[in-house]
């Protein structure tokens, strides 16, 4: 501190000469060199000035969005994909953009990783994040907001702080949507295969889950044997339950002919060493894989894929689903033409039926029941949406045939 006559002058930190408010712009300044910053930036930008029809709604002074699809980021590919370097400051951004049958749907997706959900402290972070999404959303005009991915349960198993927060919305997980498209997928993989209930023994990974547990449910129904794997508590119960074998342990299973993975709990997560000591000597293991990240990851599926037929599961196809900017879109989320997640087309799907003032204030989105899924499977069949082409990563499968 410099004294004069006169006055007292602060002289303001500096390094190397450079003052310190130039130096907190180099950081922001540096992030947009990045070429995955540019990218994302240029991709959003392009995407809301190619939005013909929200701008149409704009215009003539209606909801920009109907559905908001609140979901976190599955991994850093996602996060270098969407942000590069960029941080929102809000902790929430646009993502995709959906238009079926008139309706507006639009991701916004938490700055936050499937795996920092672990965390107590991202998990208490992500909660506000949440909640100031769906402020966001509903100052749109939102009607629909879907808790996608690992935020499904964050506020529990009902969601009520988000039903007494916002009591004119209507929240869903989506999962009997995911369910129902899932229960298809795997009877059509199984039947591909020429796996039958009385020569097929199926291993369900995570089967206490709400999607493991349906699919448990379902495999049940039809006839096969099936094992539980897991390292959950209420593995037992499951078991009492249901009448089926468990085990907590890959070491445990035994020898299989297909996986349905619910999960990527690292506990229970396949790799090409489990691959190998759990398949058939003379047979592929055929893999259905719901999980988000997948549980048997692209690295440890191409050091196996000579010996394991996997597929993409939960995703549904809606020829009449439209993405903004088409192929650019849908390929930042690693999928096809018409195809989105199983809980996104039933959160879709919602406001479709809404739209014909169809009542569904009394139904609870929150629960994953045969009852729910009759319902959706009606409102699936009136917008069209099914199961898509089998893909795995991204890629059309060309065969189930499981002989080596």
């Amino acid at each position: 501190m410099v004294t004069t006559n006169q006055k007292t002058v602060v002289k303001t930190p500096s390094l190397g000469g450079v003052k310190r408010e130039k130096i907190q712009w180099l950081p922001f300044v540096w992030s947009l060199i990045d070429k995955h910053t540019i990218a994302s930036i240029l991709w959003r930008s392009l995407v809301a000035v190619c939005d013909w029809r929200t701008m149409s709604r704009w215009l003539r002074g209606k909801p920009l969005v109907d559905v908001v699809l609140v979901t976190n980021m599955r991994d850093n590919i996602d996060r270098k994909n969407f942000l590069g370097n960029y941080r929102p400051s809000r902790g929430h951004f646009n993502g995709p953009r959906y238009w079926l049958r008139g309706v507006a749907g639009r991701t916004r997706s938490l700055d936050v990783t499937a795996r920092e959900l672990i965390n107590p402290h991202m998990r208490r972070e992500a909660q506000k994040k949440f909640i100031d999404a769906v402020r966001w959303a509903q100052e749109r005009g939102a009607k629909v907001i879907l808790l996608a991915a690992g935020t499904k349960r964050l506020f529990g198993r009902d969601g009520q702080e988000l039903r007494d927060l916002f009591p004119d919305l209507t929240f869903t997980i989506g999962d009997n949507g995911t369910a129902l498209i899932l229960k298809l997928e795997i009877l059509r993989a199984l039947n591909e295969a020429g796996l039958t209930p009385d020569n097929s023994r199926i291993a369900v990974l995570g089967p206490y889950g709400l999607l493991g547990e349906q699919m448990v449910i379902a495999l049940k129904k039809a006839g096969y044997q099936i094992i539980g794997a897991g390292p959950n508590g209420s593995l037992q119960s499951l078991a009492d339950k249901y009448g089926i074998e468990i085990c907590r342990t890959f070491a445990d299973m035994g020898k299989v002919d297909a996986v349905v993975a619910c999960t990527h709990s690292e506990e229970i997560c396949l790799n090409a060493d489990i691959v190998e000591a759990i398949r058939r000597q003379d047979k592929k293991l055929l893999v259905v894989d719901v999980a988000e990240p997948s549980n048997l990851t692209q690295a440890e599926y191409d050091e196996c894929k000579d010996v394991v037929i996997r597929q993409d599961a939960g995703n549904a196809y809606a020829r009449k689903l439209k993405y903004v900017l088409g192929f650019l879109a849908y390929r930042r989320f690693r999928l096809t033409r018409g195809v989105t997640f199983g809980c996104f087309a039933e959160a879709l799907a919602l406001q479709t039926t809404l739209k014909r003032n169809e009542s569904l204030q009394d139904i609870d989105w929150f629960a994953v029941d045969e009852a729910n899924m009759e319902i959706v499977a009606e409102m699936f069949k009136h917008d069209g949406i099914t199961i898509p082409s089998p893909r795995c990563f991204g890629k059309k499968v060309k065969s189930f045939d499981l002989r080596i």
